[in-house]
């Protein structure tokens, strides 16, 4: 584990002790951490991609939807290996777009991944259309390099964990909440997180086991069982690819299934929101 990883557990365990949860709890909760990498234009660390810009695809690739506004497009290369858990390509490019509902309070969109090597073009839709956001100038958001900086994450849903396991769970959850606000209150703008678990503003149910969920109802399939933020996960399970966060009033999520980023169908990511109140 990186030395700024390490740091940051210390922090929370310091937290958490300070708030007089026993230290056998704290550990067992700290053992639960899995690795993520946070992307902003404000980070101290190398470039590996840029929030928004053109549209580039290859030529037989679907026509992005015009309702879509790419968010993200990151050069996997230029993450290293082992700054997560998920089996990403070692280089090629990939595209996360998302649309917010308003309305509905709710978020749609897709990932696209462009191998190394690909011709592109610049397609004219994927750019927001009317977006639909009223308090929020997603032109000025989706501006600037994103610059990689190694994080780790922590459970915070309490449907990832039995409280009985885990009597001192609120305590711990507002010690890593506070250390993570601490962290994210350094970032100016918005930022992404690849893998690592999901955060929300109830902290109650996970997007991720919920993709999971639904992809199994929607082909017939009986719900999966997945695997715990204690137990090494599996080929079937599922991950947060991404997390966009920061000035956009809640969550979009890119949740997927980590078979599918091994097998470089990033296609069949989902695309979920949470926003909490009117946005």
């Amino acid at each position: 584990m990186r030395p700024e990883m390490i740091e940051k557990l210390d922090r929370v365990r310091e937290k958490a002790l300070a708030r007089g949860v026993p230290s056998a709890d704290v550990e067992r909760w700290l053992a639960a951490a899995r690795p993520c990498v946070t992307l902003a234009p404000d980070i101290d660390g190398p470039v590996v991609g840029r929030l928004g810009g053109p549209v580039l695809l290859p030529a037989d690739a679907p026509q992005v939807p015009d309702r879509l506004r790419l968010i993200a497009s990151l050069d996997l290369a230029a993450i290293p290996e082992r700054a997560t858990s998920l089996p990403l390509p070692p280089d090629g490019r990939l595209l996360l777009f998302a649309h917010i509902d308003h309305d509905e309070a709710e978020a749609s969109g897709r990932a696209v991944y462009v191998p190394a090597g690909t011709p592109v073009e610049e397609r004219h839709g994927g750019d927001g259309g009317t977006w639909g956001h009223p308090l929020n100038d997603m032109d000025s958001l989706l501006q600037g390099d994103l610059r990689l900086g190694h994080d780790v994450s922590l459970p915070d849903n309490s449907v990832l964990f039995d409280p009985d396991e885990h009597p001192r769970a609120a305590d711990l959850r507002a010690a890593w909440s506070q250390v993570r606000e601490e962290d994210w209150g350094r970032l100016a703008g918005t930022h992404l997180q690849l893998d690592g678990y999901s955060t929300d503003s109830y902290g109650e149910a996970d997007p991720i086991t919920g993709a999971a969920a639904r992809a199994a109802l929607a082909a017939g399939k009986a719900v999966p069982g997945t695997a715990g933020p204690w137990e090494q996960p599996g080929p079937e399970d599922w991950a947060l690819l991404a997390q966009w966060s920061g000035h956009i009033d809640g969550y979009v999520y890119w949740p997927i299934a980590r078979k599918d980023v091994a097998a470089r169908q990033f296609d069949r990511a989902g695309v979920l929101g949470f926003f909490e109140g009117p946005l």
